[in-house]
């Protein structure tokens, strides 16, 4: 399983490219313009068989309509999520003053679905709190595994729940919710460093206890 990160977008959001041996390729949140991406692939030689979206904030989002008209790829949000990609008043884009937005996703997503691209496997988690559809990517192929946390889960912090649709009771229930995975576990998040689950449960201030 490789991973890339690239920083996409006025707010220099964590978009993630993984790809298999064979060059099966997903991307986690294009939040600007993937042109860096797109030719980074290219070179590579690596298709991209869906873009998938953490939550609808456009800082996640705004890159979507290059990078599916380029590849072709498929989009999958959260239902919950679906309708902010639309509407810029709603995406938070509106109020950036760069506002965008994106045709439907071709896929909706909910708790417990579980799809591959390649050999890698991914399990969606709902944690609705920075929105009512953010959700986690649980990645596995073999015995490699990573988990993509959106705005739910930063190193040492969590995402905001003062936003349109954000709840506070919703996001501590969601975090609970990291405690099913091992300590080791590779953590990815929507803004700054990655992390571990480990380094989460001791040391950030807003683990649950």
């Amino acid at each position: 399983m490789n991973i890339r990160r690239f920083p996409l977008g006025s707010l220099w959001t964590n978009g993630y490219l993984f790809w298999d041996a064979e060059g099966k390729a997903f991307f986690v949140d294009p939040g600007g313009d993937p042109r860096e991406v797109l030719d980074f692939m290219q070179k590579e030689q690596i298709i991209l068989e869906r873009i998938l979206l953490t939550h609808g904030h456009a800082d996640h989002m705004c890159g979507v309509e290059s990078m599916r008209g380029e590849t072709k790829a498929p989009v999958a949000v959260h239902e919950e999520d679906a309708f902010m990609l639309e509407h810029p008043e709603h995406n938070l884009s509106q109020f950036l003053g760069a506002p965008c937005s994106a045709g439907p996703a071709e896929v909706l997503l909910s708790e417990g679905d579980s799809f591959h691209v390649g050999n890698m496997r991914i399990r969606v988690i709902h944690t609705p709190g920075h929105t009512p559809g953010s959700c986690l990517f649980y990645v596995t192929e073999n015995e490699e595994t990573a988990l993509l946390s959106g705005d739910t889960l930063f190193a040492q912090s969590v995402g905001r729940t003062d936003l349109p649709g954000g709840n506070n009771v919703a996001l501590e229930h969601s975090l609970r919710r990291f405690a099913e995975f091992s300590e080791n576990l590779r953590v990815l998040p929507g803004h700054g460093p990655e992390t571990t689950i480990g380094e989460e449960k001791h040391h950030n201030p807003y683990w649950p206890r």
